[in-house]
């Protein structure tokens, strides 16, 4: 347990973003015309000047040496889920003996690293190892602080030698310049002349479980895989909803508030925690901000909540189903359209019905989803979000978008024509007289929607907990994009802007008016709804893979600019892969704690209770119980053998299969994970038969509530 004198009395807001190179520090720091060229940059999404990069790089070194830095690195997101960097020192030496510290303007703009060593579906052979980081000025450079020093991130880009993406933050920014072309042609045919940009904003709720590091250091499976591949269900789970929301535990949040100490320094704006509705689960929730900067953070978020645990003793969970049984967890893509000037372009307004430009906006995001709802689905596609999507903890594998019945009503209005009076705010009482009334909001909430309008921002809610946001925001800047452009062309070329909006608005409503459901979405007949209406229902990730790389998705991503039919299929290839290694790595660590835990400690029981029996049946009492127990636990080893030489050879037949990707993760999803749940279940019916304290690893009832 770490000492908490350096967080316990700290001022939010005075140490909030101390350790960014912030707008603050760079207009500090930099001569008024040098701060100008390089806002007027920033804010154009144009080139930095060359004559600009010397003159920020001294002064972002000075910066990070005064706060004592003696490295720098560019950080960058590589096609691997995690963050990467290489660290390199601003010593120099001087030739005299001496040495400066320096940070040349090449080595801010541009590095080296070798990019054979990262993922690269098939773009690059293993011998062409030349990749390039490209800094990002667009996401502001931080100090990260460890028990190692203070080191200087800067947020760059990784191509390859031959120009490729390697990363997530290329295709990111280019989807965003899609957008905000797209939605300035919009502003435009509304009259606005003065943005010049167009934003996706976005806030990831982040979901994580804890759980005791010295418990965690005694299952093999959570340390090799980060969940558990057995464990019996124990006498109390989520059963009394008493968790959600409920008083934090001392040790839960002394480490929460050394958390957002630290996210805090770093820029990110953790504003909520709170417990989850699982045991030891929780829940962080960050300010929203512009998808480049809130993809990098998100990234921070994990990184750092899992450094920090370990100092509290504590190991932090981001799988998405670390406990069987009980709620697994994810993350929520908070996603708007903002202008540079902060305008909401999805704020109804208090009359909605008058808010045109808003209702061009939502439809055509309603028209994006419907066209594109594998695509999105896509984005949530992983092998941990297989055993959470479709249960009653996640939303269903049908995309829908949920509008609440005010906007709904007011999208039939529109529809058919007729005019729709405004309604007041709902002021409701609280029923208490000494209470204020709630204001009533424009929608209710939907937890089962998987794509909910919340007032002024849709809720995305089915990825994965583990993953990059990158995925999620990039197709969804791409896919609005798409729908913004077919109705911008349409609107351009009328005679009557006024009466061909109308028109075009009406049009979509009909056609794609049947992504929207309002209703319970954990409801079977919610399947078969969806299913007359012809929405696609992609219930495992391997089915969804396939998507990103059709011709359809080729073709679009192409036309703006985004990714290229080679980057395209290398992603593919790279989630493929990744989906083979998981399970691989998942059935590999099942064997092994079987064959070196689990069956020992059963046999040394069995043959302990053997030698009760005997003992008994020497004073003359009788043994038939644990004769009875002895032949039980027999039973149960034989269904283990079974069970585990059947995954086993199932394993082998794998490792020689003579087939593709696809074929291979097909053989790994429907014969490999189907052996591994038959283990699982007979493990898991040998533990409910024993002692606590002869079972080799410490149970769910130790894990959950051991905190």
């Amino acid at each position: 347990m770490p000492n908490d004198s350096n967080f316990a009395s700290y001022n939010a807001s005075e140490i909030f973003a101390t350790n960014v190179f912030s707008d603050a520090v760079m207009r500090e720091r930099l001569s008024p015309e040098d701060y100008s060229a390089l806002k007027t940059a920033m804010n154009g999404g144009n080139p930095m000047p060359a004559n600009l990069a010397p003159v920020v790089a001294t002064a972002m070194k000075n910066w990070a040496v005064e706060h004592g830095a003696t490295h720098f690195s560019h950080w960058f997101q590589p096609l691997t889920g995690v963050t990467a960097e290489k660290h390199e020192a601003f010593l120099t030496p001087t030739g005299d003996g001496h040495a400066i510290m320096e940070l040349s303007a090449r080595a801010l703009v541009q590095g080296e690293s070798d990019a054979s060593s990262f993922p690269s579906g098939g773009l690059r052979a293993t011998f062409e190892a030349r990749g390039y980081t490209t800094w990002d000025y667009t996401s502001p450079a931080f100090l990260k602080e460890d028990i190692a020093g203070v080191t200087l991130c800067i947020p760059t880009a990784f191509c390859s030698y031959t120009g490729e993406a390697l990363d997530e933050k290329t295709p990111l920014l280019r989807s965003m310049e899609a957008l905000s072309r797209q939605s300035l042609r919009i502003l435009r045919l509304f009259g606005d002349n003065a943005t010049q940009r167009v934003y996706a904003t976005a806030g990831a709720e982040q979901e994580y479980c804890l759980v005791d590091q010295r418990l965690f250091n005694q299952r093999m499976d959570m340390v090799f895989t980060g969940r558990t591949l057995f464990g019996a269900r124990p006498p109390k789970s989520q059963e009394m909803e008493g968790h959600y929301y409920g008083a934090l535990k001392e040790r839960v949040a002394l480490y929460m508030k050394e958390l957002d100490f630290e996210l805090w320094k770093m820029g990110v704006a953790a504003r909520i925690k709170h417990n989850e509705a699982a045991p030891a689960q929780h829940e962080l929730v960050p300010s929203y901000t512009t998808v480049n900067i809130a993809t990098d953070h998100n990234q921070l978020i994990m990184e750092t909540m899992q450094r920090v645990a370990g100092r509290h003793e504590l190991a932090c969970l981001l799988h998405e189903k670390p406990f069987e049984y009980i709620n697994g967890s994810g993350k929520h893509n908070n996603w708007s359209m903002a202008t540079d000037s902060g305008e909401n372009l999805l704020s109804p307004g208090s009359t909605p019905e008058q808010n045109t430009r808003f209702l061009v906006f939502l439809c055509a995001i309603i028209k994006a989803i419907d066209m594109h709802a594998d695509l999105l689905r896509y984005t949530a596609a992983s092998p941990g979000n297989d055993y959470r999507l479709g249960g009653h903890e996640a939303p269903p594998t049908v995309i829908s978008v949920f509008l609440g019945s005010d906007l709904m009503e007011l999208l039939e209005s529109v529809e058919k024509g007729r005019e729709l009076h405004h309604q007041s705010e709902r002021m409701m009482p609280a029923g208490a007289s000494m209470l204020p009334g709630v204001l009533g909001d424009v929608t209710d909430r939907n937890r089962t929607s998987p794509f909910a309008f919340t007032g002024n921002k849709f809720e995305f809610r089915m990825l994965p907990s583990s993953v990059s946001i990158a995925d999620t925001n990039i197709v969804l800047s791409t896919i609005v994009a798409e729908a913004l452009d077919e109705i911008a062309t349409r609107l351009e070329s009328a005679t009557d802007l006024e009466a061909e909006v109308s028109y075009e608005l009406r049009k979509i409503i009909s056609m794609h008016k049947r992504v929207i459901f309002n209703g319970n979405g954990y409801s079977e007949l919610w399947l078969d709804e969806a299913e007359r209406r012809g929405l696609p229902n992609i219930t495992n990730s391997l089915d969804a893979l396939s998507v990103i790389s059709s011709p359809r998705s080729v073709a679009m991503f192409e036309k703006y600019g985004v990714l290229s039919k080679n980057e395209l299929e290398a992603r593919s290839e790279i989630r493929l892969e990744e989906y083979i290694r998981t399970v691989y790595l998942e059935a590999s660590t099942m064997l092994e704690i079987v064959a070196r835990q689990i069956m020992p400690a059963i046999m040394r029981y069995q043959g302990k209770l053997a030698d009760a029996a005997v003992s008994v049946r020497a004073i003359e009492c009788n043994a038939e119980p644990i004769v009875d127990a002895v032949r039980e636990l027999s039973e149960q080893i034989e269904r283990i053998k079974y069970s585990f030489e059947a995954l086993r050879t199932s394993m082998d037949d794998g490792k020689h299969m003579q087939t593709g990707l696809i074929e291979r993760a097909e053989y790994y999803r429907d014969r490999i994970r189907s052996n591994m749940a038959k283990l699982r279940a007979s493990c898991d019916a040998a533990e409910r038969m024993m002692p606590a304290d002869v079972w080799p690893f410490p149970t769910y009832n130790e894990l959950l509530f051991n905190i």
